[in-house]
């Protein structure tokens, strides 16, 4: 198989944030460590690149229902294997989680990281099934280059 893509809906948490973040790494964290513990244990860890994201980030201040609202200004992701060296935090935000600070990484640098990773041209264009071209990653979209060895 070329390609998996594993969907965990309930991550839209405007309610409830930490109760439901608990319960959400009790299986997300020992499932990643698992399938990265047993691509390494096969070898194929280097030639797998595993991603783990979210539509966007979750705003810093609690809302009055202790949940954390849509924030698409700073968020997350997790890459491992396909050649990304571990052990690394690329970018920040600002003291207050609001703006991002030191090395902003954008959505389309994300899907250039992707592209780089997998061996794909960026800028390659494709036809969507309704006959439209369709770049993969949008003009300026650069590849984190520092996440690889």
């Amino acid at each position: 198989v070329r390609f998996v893509q594993v969907n965990r809906g309930g991550f839209d948490t405007h309610s409830n944030n930490f109760e439901a973040m608990r319960a959400h790494g009790e299986i997300m964290d020992p499932a990643l460590a698992s399938l990265i513990e047993d691509l390494a244990a096969s070898g194929l860890l280097e030639k797998t690149l595993v991603l783990m994201l979210s539509e966007f980030g979750r705003t810093p201040r609690v809302n009055e229902n202790a949940g954390r609202d849509h924030h698409a200004k700073v968020f997350s992701c997790f890459l491992a294997g396909g050649g990304v060296k571990g052990g690394q935090v690329i970018g920040s935000s600002d003291k207050d989680g609001v703006e991002p600070d030191q090395r902003p990484v954008k959505p389309y640098d994300v899907h250039a990281t992707v592209c780089h990773a997998l061996g794909i041209k960026g800028s390659k264009e494709i036809m969507t099934p309704l006959e439209r071209p369709m770049r993969l990653v949008r003009e300026g979209g650069e590849p984190v280059k520092e996440l690889f060895v």
